[in-house]
């Protein structure tokens, strides 16, 4: 787990092509042989740590599903909490899954990527497709409200400088800017699902 997180963070700030074993050894003191040992390649050792990362995604929409007792709308609430708590904390994996998926570089790293991607999409489906089945959400498109969620998630992490401007925050300010934003970010998205998914939404 040392490791993984070392090489999160190097392949966060440095990218995955400029980030060689080595380096990830030598930040996180240990020689390469152990790299090795473990994980016995640096694509090896990407996929574990997005394979790690994103598992936890996958428990939390399974267990959505399957609870009874939540209606659907508190269950959009918390899939919201729940991305944006992730992402926002854990910016460097994320900056990672960003900048892999736009270069596409490595066909098998891409494919686990899309597939998990892909099932945990259709999770979150499962949840808005009931929430249409009990009358309480319109017909809406799936593909892209998810696609609206995440980009704002995304947006608002990745471009910090800009909305530190906007909220005239120090941009050094790094602990600040994310206190200030977590709430409000997850204020805007609940406010905007209900007004898109409620029956009297416009069409």
């Amino acid at each position: 787990m040392h490791i993984l997180a070392v090489a999160e963070s190097l392949f966060a700030s440095k990218g995955y092509e400029g980030s060689s074993v080595r380096d990830i050894a030598q930040a996180a003191d240990v020689n390469v042989a152990m790299i090795s040992y473990y994980f016995g390649s640096k694509e090896k050792l990407l996929q574990s740590l997005i394979m790690e990362r994103m598992r936890w995604a996958g428990l939390m929409l399974e267990e959505l599903i399957q609870n009874k007792t939540m209606s659907p709308w508190e269950k959009m609430d918390a899939i919201i909490d729940f991305y944006v708590d992730r992402m926002l904390k854990n910016r460097d994996y994320h900056t990672i899954l960003s900048r892999q998926m736009s270069l596409a570089q490595n066909e098998e790293l891409t494919k686990i990527l899309v597939e998990i991607k892909r099932r945990n999409s259709e999770m979150i489906f499962q949840i808005i497709n009931e929430g249409k089945e009990k009358g309480m959400f319109r017909d809406v498109d799936n593909e892209l409200t998810i696609g609206t969620v995440i980009g704002t998630i995304s947006q608002v992490s990745m471009s910090r400088p800009f909305y530190c401007s906007l909220l005239n925050i120090a941009r050094e300010e790094e602990v600040t800017y994310y206190k200030l934003i977590e709430p409000r970010l997850k204020k805007h998205l609940k406010n905007l699902l209900r007004a898109y998914l409620s029956l009297d939404a416009p069409k």
